[in-house]
């Protein structure tokens, strides 16, 4: 049995395709994590959710950005994007099913000494108080209120983690973290308009496994969302999407008690950089 997690697919499902023949993936033996953003830019979402859902057991994942975006989409709170790709998602006659199997994932997820989420945790969240605050959004979003909490997801406001942050504030923040954190500040104020390579970014901003002292540091995580990054591994973080939507490639990494093991697949790009 061996065990791979599995940076953002976004709807590119042949390559993830080509990658789990490389791995050898067998479902009765092997399971799959995955970091989020299943869906969109990519050009076949469907499939892609449809093959992961049937996997059952034999694979897991959490939400990312464009995961929400679909789910926002399609409960009608927020309107379609010009580079969205869900349409035939949208159409199926199983959308509902699969929206619901997409509703129900969760932030983040900890198992055999990893942590699986899609984008950063701030400096002031070790990985006890990040489960517990991820579960806060889930028992929402798997409520009945979920498509209120779709409604005010939207926005880059607070950029700051209070214990005295409430209602949607407190939401808003803990799923930014979870779903679109990449630089911040050493308070852990978080920055959305930086997006490059680290060193790129303005004074004052690092990436948010780098912020000294963060109360996460020495746990493994694994994250994806940051394509610029490309392949990151480093104080027990590490970043897998290695860019497949922009004809990089798709990365899986084994996972060992006490090592990892690269395997990944070029891809031929879906997106134009910049778009």
């Amino acid at each position: 049995m061996a065990d791979y997690a599995i940076g953002d697919v976004q709807g590119c499902f042949a390559e993830l395709q080509c990658l789990l023949e490389r791995i050898a993936f067998d479902p009765a033996r092997d399971r799959l994590w995955f970091t989020g953003d299943l869906v969109n830019r990519g050009p076949q979402s469907l499939e892609t959710l449809r093959f992961i859902k049937q996997l059952g057991e034999a694979a897991v994942s959490v939400l990312g950005n464009h995961d929400l975006h679909l789910l926002a989409v399609a409960c009608g709170v927020s309107r379609t994007k010009r580079k969205d790709t869900f349409e035939a998602l949208l159409a199926a006659p199983d959308r509902d099913e699969l929206l619901e199997w997409l509703r129900r994932l969760p932030l983040m997820r900890a198992a055999d000494g990893f942590y699986l989420i899609h984008a950063g945790l701030p400096p002031q969240w070790d990985t006890d108080k990040a489960l517990s605050l991820a579960h806060e959004v889930e028992a929402v979003l798997q409520g009945a209120h979920w498509r209120d909490f779709l409604a005010r997801m939207y926005g880059n406001e607070p950029d700051t983690w209070s214990e005295h942050l409430s209602g949607w504030d407190r939401l808003r923040f803990i799923t930014n973290c979870f779903t679109r954190m990449r630089y911040c500040d050493a308070h852990g104020a978080l920055n959305f308009h930086e997006k490059g390579r680290p060193s790129s970014q303005a004074a004052g901003l690092m990436p948010w496994f780098q912020v000294p002292g963060r109360k996460s540091e020495g746990s493994r995580v694994l994250f994806g969302h940051w394509s610029t990054l490309g392949f990151y591994e480093q104080s027990a973080c590490i970043g897998l999407d290695t860019g497949c939507l922009w004809g990089g490639e798709l990365t899986a990494l084994r996972l060992e008690p006490n090592s990892t093991q690269r395997i990944s697949v070029s891809c031929r790009g879906h997106a134009r950089p910049g778009a």
